[in-house]
């Protein structure tokens, strides 16, 4: 629980019970991110998050209990579920895109209690259902999956286009695996540390640099620039840079969650080069359903990505691991049944 920005602590109660239409999900991992962090911090926008809050929004589970009226066969299945609490009514929700209703900002993790817990209750309507073999460790990044899933879909890549990934972390690693698929003819990851760049090869990239490699003024070394370029890193620089590297009239999609203060995208240049430039902020249920779809096809592997698993009483190591930009730091994940002693 934490019940304030810089405080946090375990608490105990009894195990929550379902209601009508709910179901409550004994959690196997949960993973700790940026968001997570900036929540800790008290950096989170305001009204993006209500204290005191136990937070978690990235986790895979196993359904062990179901409310009134909830379907009986959803016991004992695997899942993961979205986290956004849209209203289902307003216009923006009767046109699928639940994340941006018109009702207010309500997410489990930030306004309603979160996954780092033994159990989570949520609308059954949520879940998305996975195969009986499913890594429930490896699943518990669908969420992020799923905001890149949002990003992907958003672009339309083609097969043979030239796509820039701005980012080698887990959105960054993740968007490369989902546009690998579509066979670009070249797949660039950008990212300071060398080291992370690299990895993305690992992942599907045909190319990896640092962006002092990677000329600012178009593509790298000066050519003609990127088809299509997705931004994931959510750095000062990185909306201007995202521009920069596409090519004239070529498509730039910003995932990563910018500050207060980031470098604006230059009007002229967007103007003269008839850049298109959506956003993405959460995932609709058809990006989640794309990811769960591409996890059990084998197109995402998130495993390798984590690289930390600590008990719930590692909280606070958690959060510090995340936010020391130690390139070898990965994902983190909290797993509720690790023995802590």
């Amino acid at each position: 629980m934490v019940d304030r920005p810089g405080e946090h602590r375990l608490v105990t109660g009894p195990q929550p019970r379902p209601g009508p239409g709910e179901v409550r999900v004994a959690v196997h991992a949960a993973g700790v991110c940026a968001s997570d962090r900036e929540l800790y911090d008290g950096t989170r926008a305001p009204g993006y998050v209500r204290y005191p809050v136990t937070p978690g929004h990235e986790w895979a589970g196993i359904v062990d209990a179901v409310g009134e009226g909830t379907d009986p066969a959803l016991l004992g299945r695997r899942c993961v579920a979205e986290g956004f609490r849209a209203c289902l009514s307003c216009e923006r929700c009767r046109e699928g895109e639940t994340s941006l209703c018109t009702s207010g900002y309500d997410e489990t993790g930030f306004t309603r209690p979160g996954a780092f817990a033994d159990w989570l209750v949520l609308p059954a309507r949520l879940l998305h259902l996975l195969p009986d073999w499913a890594d429930l460790r490896a699943a518990a990044l669908l969420e992020p999956a799923a905001v890149v899933a949002a990003a992907v879909l958003a672009a339309g890549p083609r097969a043979g286009e030239r796509i820039a990934v701005l980012g080698a972390g887990t959105l960054g690693m993740l968007a490369v695996q989902l546009l690998a698929a579509y066979s670009p003819a070249e797949l660039l990851a950008v990212d300071p540390r060398a080291q992370r760049a690299e990895q993305a090869l690992e992942s599907g990239a045909t190319h990896a640099r640092t962006p002092q490699a990677t000329d600012s003024s178009g593509g790298p070394d000066g050519d003609d620039g990127f088809d299509l370029v997705l931004e994931t890193a959510g750095a000062p620089g990185t909306a201007h840079d995202a521009c920069m590297l596409a090519r004239r009239g070529g498509r730039v999609v910003l995932t990563g969650m910018f500050e207060a203060g980031a470098q604006g995208i230059d009007p002229v240049h967007l103007s003269v080069s008839q850049l298109t430039i959506r956003s993405v902020f959460g995932a609709p249920p058809a990006a989640w359903s794309y990811a769960v779809r591409a996890f059990g096809a084998g197109l995402l592997d998130p495993a390798p990505l984590v690289t930390h698993e600590l008990p719930l009483d590692g909280f606070g190591e958690a959060v510090r691991l995340v936010g020391s930009g130690d390139p070898s730091v990965g994902k983190v994940l909290l797993r509720p049944s690790m023995d802590s002693g």
